[in-house]
């Protein structure tokens, strides 16, 4: 971009002619729902995933719900997740008929904090989601040693977290469920849509039943449905975008990592210290960096400081009020101060602008504006 006059937003999809003439030629073909380019797209991401069955649905939040189906969660049972992400994460919990126990989150990390999930789980827990925030992993060491000792079901919320990495390993290439979102803000995208990532052939098939109102089908005039399912299965036209996206994913993250780190440098070594405001956890060998996080000291506005950023033509976002907080939980009996850390993340928590097409002077803008206001 690096136009200076030219307003900054914090997320913009990067799209190329060869993916526009790809979504053409879907419509042009009259084939619109799933079809030839979902197969293709599903098999280049169980390519990319190391082998593993992997199924597309229409959003990276049906893919959490139809996990936890699977793993027969339902009624009853207590499922143990982050108040740091999308009300998405908690409200597929609810969806099944289970209840979302949340647990504070690392200050540092922002994710679940492991060391303290061993104390929410009672009898009922039947399983765990954790979030991969803003591309950086949880560690997966911790996580599924747990998972192991209590006999967890694993469903990894890993919307932000695609080329994400822990200890060599992709995220998805091991573990239990793990779901992936493709929501335009994200490193790739199709528009809206996601990935379930599965353990088995089982799985996969029943993950299609899930997803198409519970339809199997045998010969041509085979039909029985023998799950309650929905309709949630992704379109051709979203899979050709998708098919695009995956053409540049090394190099969409490798420009992102490479903003990630201007940022670093233009912020300085001090300017924690003289600012009072967190930077993220600087991870260049495990993150993705989908966002680049800014948490506000707690004498800072931010509705004040976005303001200051918008009038300088510089868009923020934030990323995420405590899902415990919104007024259908605090209906379900959460209140302030029961997660310390989230609430204070999430009061203060604002998302810098970043996406392949900035340029490093894009970068060097921001930072001059972000200190104008708080330095």
């Amino acid at each position: 971009m690096s136009d200076s006059s030219a307003f900054l937003p914090f997320t913009k999809p990067t799209i190329d002619e060869e993916t526009i003439a790809a979504v053409a030629d879907v419509l042009r073909s009259g084939w619109l729902t799933s079809g030839p380019n979902v197969q293709k797209f599903e098999a280049q991401l169980s390519e990319y995933f190391g082998g593993r069955p992997v199924r597309t649905f229409n959003s990276g939040t049906c893919t959490m719900e139809i996990a936890l189906r699977i793993a027969g969660i339902g009624a009853g049972d207590e499922v143990i997740t982050t108040p740091n992400s999308w009300v998405a994460t908690a409200n597929v919990i609810i969806e099944t008929g289970a209840t979302p126990v949340f647990v504070d989150i690392d200050a540092r990390t922002h994710n679940i904090d492991l060391d303290k999930v061993e104390a929410a789980i009672t009898p009922r827990t039947r399983a765990i989601i954790p979030v991969h925030m803003c591309g950086l992993p949880c560690d997966m060491d911790k996580l599924y040693a747990l998972a192991e000792k209590y006999q967890l079901r694993v469903v990894e919320d890993a919307a932000q977290a695609i080329g994400s990495t822990w200890q060599g390993r992709r995220i998805g290439s091991f573990g239990d469920f793990a779901s992936f979102s493709f929501q335009v803000n994200k490193n790739i995208m199709t528009g809206e849509g996601g990935c379930l990532v599965l353990n088995n052939a089982e799985e996969a098939r029943l993950a299609e039943k899930y997803r198409l109102q519970g339809v199997s089908r045998s010969g041509l005039d085979g039909i029985d449905v023998d799950v309650l399912g929905g309709k949630y299965n992704m379109t051709d036209i979203a899979a050709a975008i998708g098919l695009g996206q995956m053409k540049h994913l090394a190099e969409f993250n490798a420009k992102r990592a490479a903003l990630a780190q201007h940022y670093f440098d233009c912020f300085g070594a001090d300017f924690e210290a003289h600012s009072g405001a967190e930077l993220p956890l600087a991870d260049f060998e495990n993150c993705n960096w989908h966002m680049f996080h800014l948490v506000l000291p707690e004498s800072v506005n931010r509705a004040a400081f976005m303001q200051q950023m918008l009038d300088q033509k510089i868009g923020l976002g934030y990323h995420y009020r405590a899902i415990h907080l919104f007024s259908y939980y605090r209906a379900r009996g959460y209140t302030d101060g029961m997660f310390p850390v989230a609430e204070r993340v999430g009061k203060q928590i604002v998302t810098l602008p970043l996406f392949p097409t900035m340029a490093m002077t894009d970068v060097e803008r921001v930072v001059t504006a972000v200190k104008s206001c708080l330095l």
